[in-house]
Formats: C-alpha cells, sequence, structure tokens
C-alpha cells in the first residue's frame, strides 16, 4: 500500500484530484528561493494574479477620464459594486439583492446591530461565545452600553463544554432557551476564530428565532470557506470580511447580507447618502427612502479601488463554484488530519471537530510536546521553526497554531511538506 507520507503519495492525490489547483492564478511568496509553504488564507488570502489588472483598469480610467469614470464603459464606477454583488451572493448562499459588499466587518457589525438590536427592559440580552474574536465582543458591549443596559449582566457568554473549547449544539440550545425571555439578539460565528469550528446556522437561527430574538453571524471564517446557504437558514443578517479565505487583499471591503424578508423594513437604521433608492439618489431630497434589500444599509459611495481585487477573486470562485472547493477542502484538510493522527499525534493535539461538517480549511493545533519542550514554549517553538523552513501558519494566544489548506491554491504536496517539517522539529 502506497504510504500517505510519502511525496509520491501526496503527487498521486494532487495528479487525481477532481478539482485542479488554481495555485498558478495566484502570486506565491517565496522563501530561500522556493515557493514558501502558506497555510494563512485564514488570516489574509494570497493575491491573484488579476487582481493587479483589475486596480489598473481604475487607475487607467481615473487617469483618462477623471470624473467621467462614474459614468462610462462595462466598468463605470457608479454602480461598480453591482459588479460584485452576483458572484458574492453565489459564494454565501444568497439572493443577490440579499447581500452587499461595503465598509469593513465590524463597521458592519454595528450597522446591521443598530437595525437588529434593539432591547427593552425585558430583552436587553445579547448571546454571544466565550472568547469570541476580540471586536466582536468589544462591539456588542458597547452596543448593549450605549442603548442603556449593563454588558456585565446583559452580555451572556457561554462557556465551551467540550475539550479544546469547543461548544456543543446542546449547549447553544440550551442557552437559547435559559435566556430566551431575555433575548433580544443571538449573535454567532459561522466560524470560531481559534479553535475552527464550524455551526449549524439553519439550527441556531431557528432557535433564537422560537424565543424571540433575533439572529445573526460573523462570517469572517466562514465567507469564502464553508457551502454557505444564508437565504434558505433563515438568519436576519451575517457579515463577513474578504481578505480571508476571499482573497481580496489587506483591509479589503466587507461583505453584508440581509435577509430579504427585511428588505424592506422599517427598522432602524443609520441612513446615508448611498443607501438611498437609485432612482431618486440624485434628486437630492431631504427624505431618506432607502433601496430595498441589502443596498439600503450603505452609507457613502464605495471604494472602486479597494473592490477592484474583490472582483478577481470572485471570477475565481465563479469558475469552480463553492461545491466543488468544499470538497477539495474536505481532502484536504482530511489528509492533514490524517497525518497528524498517524505520525503526529504524540506532538500535536488536533483542537478542531473530527466531522468534516463542523469544521472548514482549518485544523487549530496545541503543541504536546517536542523538543524538550511543552505547552505554549513549544507550541511558539514549532511556530517559529516552521517560519524559518517556509511553512507559515498563523498562532493565536494563548497556545495554538491554526493551519488552513485553502483549496484554490494549497495542495497535498504542501500538506505533506507541513508534516515533515513537524517531524523535523520533533527529531532534529
Amino acid at each position: 500500500m502506497t504510504d500517505p507520507h510519502s511525496p509520491a503519495h501526496a503527487a498521486a492525490l494532487d495528479a487525481a484530484d477532481p478539482l485542479p489547483t488554481l495555485r498558478d492564478q495566484f502570486l506565491i511568496p517565496r522563501h530561500n528561493d522556493r515557493e514558501q509553504t502558506y497555510f494563512v488564507g485564514n488570516s489574509l488570502g494570497l493575491q491573484p494574479r488579476g487582481a493587479r489588472a483589475h486596480v489598473e483598469e481604475v487607475l487607467d480610467k481615473w487617469a483618462m477620464e477623471a470624473v467621467e469614470g462614474h459614468f462610462t464603459g462595462q466598468a463605470q464606477w457608479m454602480p461598480y459594486h453591482e459588479l460584485v454583488r452576483e458572484p458574492l451572493a453565489r459564494v454565501v448562499g444568497a439572493q443577490p439583492h440579499e447581500v452587499v459588499a461595503m465598509n469593513s466587518l465590524t463597521a458592519n457589525l454595528h450597522l446591521m446591530m443598530v437595525s437588529f438590536y434593539r432591547p427593552t427592559r425585558e430583552r436587553p440580552a445579547i448571546l454571544i461565545e466565550a472568547g469570541s474574536f476580540p471586536s466582536d465582543r468589544y462591539a456588542v458591549a458597547s452596543q448593549i452600553g450605549f442603548h442603556g443596559f449593563d454588558p456585565d449582566t446583559d452580555l451572556i457568554e457561554l462557556q465551551p463544554d467540550q475539550p479544546g473549547g469547543l461548544i456543543s449544539m446542546q449547549a447553544i440550545e440550551r442557552a437559547i432557551a435559559e435566556h430566551g425571555p431575555r433575548l433580544a439578539l443571538v449573535l454567532w460565528p459561522g466560524v470560531q476564530y481559534r479553535t475552527g469550528q464550524a455551526f449549524d446556522l439553519a439550527e441556531i437561527a431557528r432557535l433564537a428565532h422560537a424565543q424571540g430574538a433575533l439572529c445573526g453571524f460573523d462570517l469572517a471564517h466562514g465567507a469564502g470557506n464553508l457551502e454557505l446557504a444564508l437565504h434558505d437558514s433563515g438568519v436576519d443578517f451575517a457579515v463577513w470580511c474578504h481578505y480571508k479565505y476571499l482573497n481580496s487583499g489587506p483591509g479589503a471591503v466587507a461583505g453584508c447580507f440581509v435577509h430579504e424578508r427585511h428588505a424592506r423594513s422599517d427598522r432602524p437604521r443609520f441612513a446615508g447618502w448611498w443607501g438611498h433608492e437609485t432612482s431618486t439618489r440624485f434628486r437630492m431630497g431631504p427624505q431618506f427612502v432607502p433601496t430595498p434589500g441589502a443596498d439600503g444599509w450603505q452609507l457613502s459611495n464605495p471604494p472602486i479601488l479597494g473592490l477592484a481585487p474583490l472582483r478577481a477573486s470572485l471570477e475565481l470562485f465563479d469558475r469552480v463554484g463553492m461545491r466543488a472547493l468544499r470538497e477539495k477542502s474536505q481532502r484536504l484538510t482530511g489528509y492533514l488530519e490524517t497525518l497528524i493522527r498517524e505520525r503526529l499525534s504524540d506532538t500535536l493535539d488536533i483542537l478542531t471537530p473530527a466531522q468534516p461538517a463542523e469544521r472548514g480549511c482549518q485544523l487549530s493545533l496545541r503543541v504536546i510536546g517536542g523538543r524538550g519542550l511543552s505547552g505554549r514554549a513549544a507550541g511558539r517553538d514549532l511556530f517559529d521553526y516552521l517560519a524559518g523552513e517556509g511553512v507559515l501558519g498563523d498562532w493565536r494566544e494563548p497556545d495554538v497554531i491554526r493551519i488552513s489548506p485553502a483549496p484554490l491554491y494549497n495542495t497535498h504536496a504542501d500538506v505533506l511538506r507541513f508534516a515533515q517539517a513537524v517531524q523535523a522539529w520533533r527529531n532534529p
């Protein structure tokens, strides 16, 4: 039988893969005269080769046409955000009018909570997971305080009930039932950033709605990673960034979903000119009339240069589709898990769930031994060693290494190189 740890086996897996890699469509950083083995698409995706052309198209139009660029050509700036609407909807499983690319993730989260967190004395609480990404917790606590309530009592943080910091669906169900009468909003991650655990969005939304609460998701680690079905899931809103799995550059314009049942909602919102209905926007009237759908939550005209790289990335997603990407992701991450469990189980502990439906690309790893070290010291030593070998993951305090094989550009050979590097560190 072929040894899964042999280069020949990894090469055969890549050659036979139903979805050949699109690695040549990306710019791969180099390390010591060879391509870096890059597993950090969950922090910053690699640059699509097509991004430069889209950015230069905007720069050239600006140089040659100036303000007229808003109204000329196929990529005119006035409706530029519409160029990404349909492919973005396909990535997250939404209707086109339910999505919009705008702002940054946390800004969008605040805008959504203006509309969908409407606390009362009886229902002031928001439920999140303990150990949530700091920006989410800051935003939620500040919204609670802004409305005159107390984060110490009205910010409910559900503690993990499983090893490795995982949270079972049973625990989520119990928490929603226990706090249901006080809950205004359940705000949950699609994928928990530190553990890599993926959650059942539709079931969490159902549980929240059954208790009279609204439900939103932070999909920073879900968009472009999981095969989402936001429309069918019934969630009220979702926000995400495009610089991770969606490869749109550092600080890229973010994304937002508002379910179509809220398309003509009279919910309070912070209004801006670009959210006004397009047919009367330039009449410059004093009364705000929102555009139906997610576009109605826009504030200002979109940053064209910031949106340009997203076009390049979405062209690649459209080429292969989320179903095929998700299937390849499961093959790559499954291979990573196999290599760790077969020969590295005395060195690495996998925190992320073993069930493919409960994780995306990422495996979160804790180092349990090696080089006479243990705990955080061993983890940091391995992380630094890998970086020195051109194998790049990322570090999350207090002691987690995240390795995320992105199916658009990572290969089985990349995954094997990681395992071989860990073995070399363990047995110098």
